[in-house]
């Protein structure tokens, strides 16, 4: 970064910066990960030049060649890795892409059945104050009271009685497996369209240790980065006979020209996930998230649904009188970062949940395994029972900015 340190000595300090802040400390956000030097490097080349509206073979400016070449490439290798019939990589992150989907299948108005947020789905799935739910008539479902689980029951009575014309699947923060098939006969019960959107498993379900939606869901998005450990941006897989409606909706309907410099960077995050090495890792994730649940129920946490089947779980800390907001700074200040998460009813505001999300993707990376992962629990659990003692956060601080250092991020 020579010249970016000679023209413009602020934003280089700041980048420096950040790169201290992710070697030091420990992330344990459930959407975020590190990228591989390679990825990193796609993502800062001569591609951003170019301008490519239109899709590979089929654009709207000339020059464009070696970016058809590059986006087919992406193309083809997303379609091995989850079996899909046609796929489109250009949508530029997880929220437009899902706009793309409803765009392409539904109209404003239409009535979408998706899961409450404060159960563990998404803003894009219905929410008041997202585009969705301004725009769609968003009927919604929710977690049993009892198990923290969907009960797919209660989702088919719904679904009967509402006849939404589309029903989505897929979550932000929920730990279990999902009843995919379960979905598609309901939707198919109801003559409902069925959108699947794994942007939080789409790494555990490449690796083949999660259930696949692609083979039968009439549409499928995901985000690239979380556990694809690619760029950040998304791809949307649908069935042949869709092909045509996505590619319209994602382009011109949603966006314009794609980031091909983003592309090239999904297209070499793909390859890395077609090699026996990103099995391990996925492997490796659920191992850690399942040590990291069990290490904090031994201590007495309650946890959403009981444990986790996937990279992520939710700490219900209503019994320990701490907020969600709170448990979020008091972990900053040992160098921890998590994200505050609402748990299934929550009484308190979504500013100030209940719980936190906590992943393991991201320190996975890292090659930590199961030993760190219940080391980490007893570290988040000290710095919440010494919350006032400042010496005591400051010592924590100083244990896990040492563990950090042991497991370097990847770097070139």
């Amino acid at each position: 970064m020579k010249k970016l340190q000679k023209q413009d000595p602020q934003i280089y300090s700041t980048i420096k910066k950040e790169i201290k802040r992710q070697n030091e400390e420990l992330e344990l956000i459930a959407s975020e990960n590190y990228v591989s030097p390679a990825v990193l490097e796609a993502m800062g080349t001569v591609l951003t030049n170019k301008y490519s509206e239109g899709k590979a073979g089929h654009r709207y400016y000339g020059g464009n060649q070696i970016i058809d070449e590059m986006e087919f490439l992406a193309i083809e290798r997303l379609k091995k890795i989850f079996g899909a019939e046609h796929a489109n990589v250009q949508p530029l992150s997880g929220s437009p892409a899902n706009a793309a989907v409803y765009m392409a299948f539904i109209k404003p108005g239409d009535k979408v059945l998706g899961l409450k947020l404060d159960h563990g789905g998404h803003l894009s799935h219905g929410h008041p104050v997202n585009f969705s739910g301004m725009l769609y008539n968003f009927v919604q479902y929710g977690v049993n009271e009892k198990t923290g689980r969907i009960d797919m029951e209660e989702v088919r009575r719904i679904a009967k009685k509402e006849k939404p014309k589309m029903i989505v699947a897929g979550y932000s923060a929920y730990s279990r497996e999902i009843d995919w098939k379960g979905f598609k006969k309901i939707a198919d019960e109801v003559d409902a369209y069925s959108f699947a959107d794994i942007a939080h498993t789409a790494g555990l379900i490449a690796a083949g240790l999660m259930e696949n939606p692609v083979p039968y869901f009439d549409v499928v998005s995901t985000t690239t980065h979380k556990t694809l450990r690619g760029p950040r941006g998304a791809v949307i897989m649908c069935k042949e006979k869709f092909a045509k409606q996505i590619d319209r909706a994602v382009f011109p309907g949603m966006q314009g020209g794609p980031h091909n410099h983003i592309n090239a960077a999904k297209a070499v995050a793909f390859g890395e996930i077609l090699k026996p090495s990103f099995k391990k890792y996925a492997t490796q994730v659920i191992k850690n998230a399942k040590a990291m649940a069990d290490e904090f129920i031994k201590l007495g946490y309650k946890i959403v649904s009981g444990g986790t089947d996937n990279h992520l779980f939710i700490l219900n800390l209503g019994a320990k009188g701490i907020g969600g907001r709170e448990a979020e700074q008091i972990l900053e200040q040992i160098g921890i970062s998590v994200s505050r998460s609402t748990i299934p009813n929550d009484p308190n505001p979504p500013m100030n949940p209940s719980g936190i999300r906590i992943g393991t993707p991201a320190a996975t990376t890292r090659n930590m395994k199961e030993k760190e992962m219940r080391k980490i629990a007893k570290l988040i659990d000290e710095a919440f029972r010494n919350k006032a003692d400042k010496k005591v956060l400051a010592r924590i601080k100083k244990e896990v900015k040492n563990l950090c250092l042991k497991f370097p991020v990847p770097a070139k």
